[in-house]
């Protein structure tokens, strides 16, 4: 089973940025399409952000349109969500997660998760 690893949140003020990383120590990321979930308190996880496996193709939830940016580095292994202009509905435990098998967006079942990582929007 693919594990995955987030990295990079924190505590930023609103308007600030934060840029997230989902990494895979021992599978190959190249061959999954990695999507972004989010999960704030009392509230269900949902899903902000897909890239396909190639990085050809993306997509984003409607309210992280415009301010959020998900890119990824296969030579590195690694899958990046650039968040800007954060606000303080932003805050949640942020996941990356994939699907065995699956190359193209959107993520349908998800079959692996990451442990997830906190971000809090806040001044």
């Amino acid at each position: 089973q693919l594990q995955l690893v987030e990295s990079g949140g924190g505590l930023v003020q609103p308007g600030g940025s934060l840029r997230l990383s989902c990494a895979a120590s021992e599978f190959t990321l190249k061959y999954y399409a990695i999507g972004w979930f989010r999960q704030a308190p009392g509230k269900e996880r949902e899903g902000v952000s897909c890239i396909s496996s190639s990085g050809g193709t993306t997509n984003y939830a409607d309210s992280v349109k415009g301010r959020f940016t998900i890119s990824r580095d296969n030579g590195k292994n690694a899958v990046y969500l650039q968040m800007n202009s954060l606000k303080p509905e932003d805050t949640a435990v942020y996941y990356c997660a994939a699907e065995s098998r699956r190359i193209s967006c959107p993520i349908r079942i998800v079959t692996s998760w990451g442990q997830g990582t906190q971000v809090t929007v806040s001044s």
